[in-house]
């Protein structure tokens, strides 16, 4: 469509308009230079069902405003950002590391191993407590944490008697699952779908491994601080995200006044749909965008190169609260897995197959098994 109408143009979900932006260039000048006018969240009904306008995803206004504010500043309060959190992600990629060597290196199913990681980042960050991967709460809470955050209903009820406060306990509860669902199956998943990419690549692989063991070594665990010694495996970890391309139209956005935008007039609560697959798939910015190439994040001396394009999080008032957090998770997790283990396919891996199983809402990596040989 934006190849025959331009960068702004509608479709119809039924009888609704939605306006769609195409392109980093109309992308960015709603998201950020128009960053207050476009910073509804627009109409998701399955989660309005579930959250009813509650939390930080899926809220509005002043609700959304006031959440967003706490958020950001509890978790910079518990460590966002700081070295006390950076600790916790080492621990848990020692634990994730010990998990997998419990495999034998037999061929395995990593979902369930790489989802419990990310979780256990989110429990020890909101419970200041990380559980051991066979326990059982720890298990009920990956399957459904809804009914055990109840216990979550802390007495911050200075508040009690002020009825337009949004600090309530069910608004808090809404919160904290939206923390954990976004903080947990986002990471794993791009974990997931980054393992299948390096058993594609093995070339790839090899040259991470180089590095790894050239900065870090085998005696210490991998740090933050390694991360801008180690120039390629850095491209690696974008460019896994910016090829996977996991929420490829982000999350509804809805414009919350009547706003002019490249002489189009969109009316107030209109649903905004921003393609970040445009952004992150340009060829201008990423030559052969749909080929796997860390390429895309180094020049012509191997340096780190940034890109404005990398929007994985989204970007503006309502780009990703946790971004820091999962950049650091998967920055930790990736380069301790390779530290310790060589990954082996149960297939040639110019036979792997990376197409995602679903792609609508996300991008989900199909099924697959490796082993995690010891090195």
């Amino acid at each position: 469509f934006s190849k025959v109408y331009g960068p702004v143009f509608t479709v119809y979900f039924g009888l609704k308009p939605i306006v769609v932006l195409h392109g980093y260039e109309a992308v960015k000048e709603a998201l950020i230079d128009h960053g207050e006018e476009f910073s509804g969240r627009g109409s998701f009904p399955v989660a309005e069902k579930v959250n009813k306008g509650l939390g930080i995803l899926f809220s509005n206004g002043k609700k959304w405003k006031e959440i967003r504010r706490f958020s950001l500043m509890t978790l910079r309060n518990f460590g966002m950002g700081k070295r006390s959190i950076e600790d916790r992600v080492q621990e848990e990629a020692r634990c994730l590391v010990e998990e997998l060597r419990k495999t034998s290196a037999l061929p395995c199913d990593p979902t369930f191993i790489l989802g419990c990681a990310p979780c256990n980042v989110i429990c020890s960050v909101v419970f200041h407590k990380r559980f051991d991967y066979k326990d059982q709460r720890f298990l009920n809470l990956m399957e459904k944490f809804n009914e055990n955050l109840r216990l979550l209903s802390s007495p911050w009820i200075q508040e009690k008697h002020n009825q337009q406060s949004e600090f309530t306990t069910e608004n808090l509860i809404a919160t904290v699952t939206d923390v954990f669902g976004a903080g947990t199956e986002t990471t794993s998943t791009t974990l997931r779908f980054g393992l299948l990419l390096l058993l594609k690549y093995p070339e790839v692989t090899a040259k991470v491994q180089e590095e790894i063991e050239r900065v870090v070594g085998r005696n210490r665990s991998p740090c933050m601080q390694d991360r801008s010694h180690m120039p390629y495996t850095d491209a690696v970890v974008h460019e896994i995200q910016r090829y996977i391309d996991l929420i490829p139209t982000n999350l509804p956005h809805a414009v919350t006044c009547d706003v002019k935008f490249r002489n189009y007039l969109i009316p107030k609560g209109t649903t905004i749909i921003t393609s970040l697959t445009s952004v992150l798939h340009n060829d201008k910015e990423f030559p052969n965008p749909e080929m796997f190439d860390p390429g895309h994040f180094l020049d012509k001396s191997g340096n780190f190169k940034k890109s404005d394009y990398f929007m994985p999080f989204s970007t503006g008032k309502r780009m990703c609260v946790g971004e820091g957090l999962a950049r650091m998770e998967l920055f930790l997790f990736l380069t301790t897995i390779l530290q310790n283990f060589n990954l082996k396919s149960q297939v040639d891996p110019k036979d792997i197959d990376i197409t995602p199983i679903a792609n609508a809402f996300g991008r989900v990596p199909p099924l697959y098994q490796l082993c995690f040989i010891p090195v």
